[in-house]
C-alpha cells in the first residue's frame, strides 16, 4: 500500500528551484486564516493579477491572430510594454520578499529551508516570486514535514492547499520552461 506522500510524489514532477520566498503561520479558524491570507502589497498583488489575466488572455490573442494579423501583432507589443514595466516593478518586489533561495517546487507543494522548525500541521501563507521573470504568486500551504538538515537549519515541505486552477497552471507553467531549460543547458554541455 502507498503512502501519501509516496503518492504526491508519484503525481507532481519536482524541480530543483531559485525564488524569493516569505511564509508567515496562519490561524488554525478557517474564517481568521482567510482574512490574514490576504496580501497587504499592492505590488504583489500587481503583479500576479498581471501574470493571471497575461495567462488567461492567451487564447484569446491566439483567436485574434488567426483572423488579424496587424492587431495581434500590435496587441503582443503592448503585451511586451506590460512585460516591461513589470520587470522593473519586481525588483522593488523582490527587495520586499527577499533574496532567492534553493527550493524543490512541484505543483503540489514547496520544500525549502528555515532556521527554525514549524509544527506538522500548521498553515502557512506562502508568497513567492518565480524567478526570472517575477511571478508573484500567493498560497496557502500546510506543513507536511519538518527535518532537521544540520546546526539550526531545518527543511520544511509543505502542501499546497485550496489551489485554485489558474495558479496551478501559472506554476505547471514554469515548472515546464525550467526543465526545458535544463534540458537546453545539458545539451549544451554535452555539445562541447
Amino acid at each position: 500500500m502507498s503512502t501519501p506522500d509516496a503518492d504526491n510524489r508519484r503525481e507532481y514532477y519536482r524541480i530543483e528551484d531559485h525564488l524569493a520566498l516569505e511564509f508567515r503561520p496562519l490561524p488554525s479558524d478557517p474564517a481568521q486564516a482567510e482574512q490574514a491570507l490576504h496580501d497587504d502589497s499592492p505590488l504583489f498583488n500587481l503583479l500576479g493579477d498581471l501574470h493571471l489575466l497575461e495567462f488567461e488572455g492567451q487564447h484569446l490573442l491566439r483567436q485574434i491572430a488567426e483572423r488579424d494579423r496587424a492587431l495581434a501583432g500590435y496587441l503582443k507589443l503592448v503585451d511586451k510594454r506590460i512585460d516591461l514595466i513589470a520587470d522593473a516593478l519586481s525588483q522593488s518586489l523582490l527587495r520586499e520578499v527577499g533574496p532567492a533561495q534553493p527550493v524543490v517546487l512541484s505543483e503540489g507543494g514547496i520544500a525549502f529551508r528555515t532556521p527554525e522548525p514549524l509544527e506538522v500541521g500548521q498553515l502557512l501563507a506562502l508568497r513567492l516570486v518565480l524567478l526570472p521573470r517575477a511571478l508573484g504568486l500567493q498560497l496557502r500551504a500546510r506543513v507536511h514535514h519538518c527535518h532537521a538538515r544540520g546546526l539550526g537549519e531545518y527543511e520544511i515541505g509543505t502542501l499546497f492547499e485550496d489551489l485554485e486552477e489558474p495558479q496551478r497552471q501559472l506554476l505547471a507553467r514554469h515548472i515546464l520552461q525550467k526543465q526545458a531549460a535544463e534540458r537546453r543547458l545539458a545539451k549544451a554541455r554535452d555539445a562541447e
